[in-house]
């Protein structure tokens, strides 16, 4: 049985198949998910898992080097828009690397999933609770 964190098998695969820059999003229950993306849907219940549990455990897990949020997310909700920056800086001290955040339109953004490796949709009922992780390297 794997000793880490996650146990997740298809999450699990996608960590250990990332190269430098490939991009993984998380999003929360409502965002529409392209056709020819993968969908790796984790959502039980309204909440569970939420948009922060995910976002941790991708985090303890792959190496990241930038995200993509959309502007509409720090607006209209600003606490768990925080909570993940704040988890952000934390990894990045954890790390010794930078994580550089960009900010696009809500629409840009579900127009940037078609780029992803895979979308995990989480449990997570808070508008606009999506982010876009790129991947980065350990060396």
């Amino acid at each position: 049985m794997k000793k880490s964190t996650l146990i997740n098998s298809e999450l699990s695969y996608l960590v250990a198949t990332l190269g430098h820059t490939d991009e993984i999003t998380i999003c929360d229950a409502g965002l529409p998910i392209p056709d020819e993306v993968q969908r790796i849907d984790l959502a039980l219940t309204h909440g569970v898992p939420s948009f922060m549990e995910t976002v941790k455990v991708m985090l303890s897990e792959s190496q990241i080097e930038g995200v993509v949020i959309a502007q509409e997310f720090a607006t209209v909700s600003p606490e768990l828009h925080e909570a993940l920056k704040v988890e952000l800086l934390a990894e990045s001290v954890r790390c010794g690397k930078e994580i550089s955040i960009s900010y696009v339109s809500h629409e840009e953004f579900k127009a940037r999933t078609r780029q992803s490796r895979a979308v995990v949709r989480t449990g997570e009922c808070t508008p606009y609770a999506n982010v876009i992780f790129q991947a980065g390297v350990v060396f």
